[in-house]
């Protein structure tokens, strides 16, 4: 139940956004890569955008309903991350997209304290400052995700009145709020594992900030070239999969010995 809330969610979101730059155009505008543009399938098959409207309708429906179900059999505690969560899903094309800084902040939210404490409050019943810790660097790893993937798309994004930290800030000094992302998801982790006692295999993770390092050199030389750009894109990805994987990773070597 937990997983598929966490599917539910992210199929909700990612299908309200493609329904909804379709309808502004957005994606009639932006140049199509694997990390960013959107995914051009209403451009190809416009038709489909009623299909694609109320499946995000009947995702939402059911998400509703596993929150339901949570709230009665582990407790309230689970309803203000669940409402804060679905108002992201709800209003992040719309209205998050037009505010720099909740902008920047609502992924790693999502994903991070939302997802991860939310998880471990249905399985456990209980709420932990140590998983809130840890999913800092999800936090933190996410917001840089989906702040590198607006670099392609900035020009189209100030079209249909978008307004996101790029737009704000300027895009060189993004790219510092990025490295700075980058160090503190890294820096959080050898904090709570230091502060909480954690076994120092979950720092296997750790290894990630090797890619880190060149990924935020090549943002910062190219971030007004989205061809030589694409390296760094390809990274983001691969440190945002890779670093929750190689921490799990730790904590199961740790448990087999």
């Amino acid at each position: 139940m937990t997983m598929l809330g966490a599917l539910l969610a992210h199929i909700a979101v990612n299908l309200l956004n493609e329904y909804q730059d379709n309808l502004s155009g957005l994606d009639f505008m932006t140049a199509k890569t694997p990390f960013s543009g959107g995914s051009g399938a209403l451009q190809l098959n416009p038709n489909a955008a009623n299909a694609v409207l109320n499946t995000f309708r009947v995702s939402v429906l059911l998400l509703i309903g596993l929150g339901i179900a949570f709230l009665f059999l582990k407790g309230w505690q689970i309803l203000p991350i669940g409402v804060v969560g679905l108002s992201i899903v709800i209003l992040y094309t719309s209205k998050i997209t037009k505010s720099p800084w909740f902008c920047l902040i609502s992924p790693g939210l999502a994903f991070g304290p939302l997802m991860v404490l939310g998880s471990y409050f249905v399985l456990t019943g209980q709420l932990s400052w140590l998983v809130l810790s840890l999913s800092m660097v999800p936090f933190f790893l996410v917001n840089n995700l989906l702040l590198l993937n607006q670099l392609p798309d900035l020009q189209a994004d100030k079209k249909v009145g978008r307004y996101n930290i790029l737009m704000k800030l300027g895009v060189r000094p993004s790219i510092y709020v990025f490295a700075g992302f980058e160090l503190l998801a890294f820096l959080s982790l050898l904090i709570t594992v230091y502060w909480f006692g954690l076994p120092v295999e979950i720092l296997l993770a750790a290894v990630m900030f090797v890619l880190a390092i060149p990924m935020v050199q090549i943002a910062l030389r190219h971030y007004d070239n989205p061809k030589s750009l694409m390296p760094a894109l390809a990274m983001n990805v691969i440190i945002n999969v890779f670093t929750p994987v190689l921490m799990a990773v730790g904590l199961w070597i740790n448990q087999i010995h």
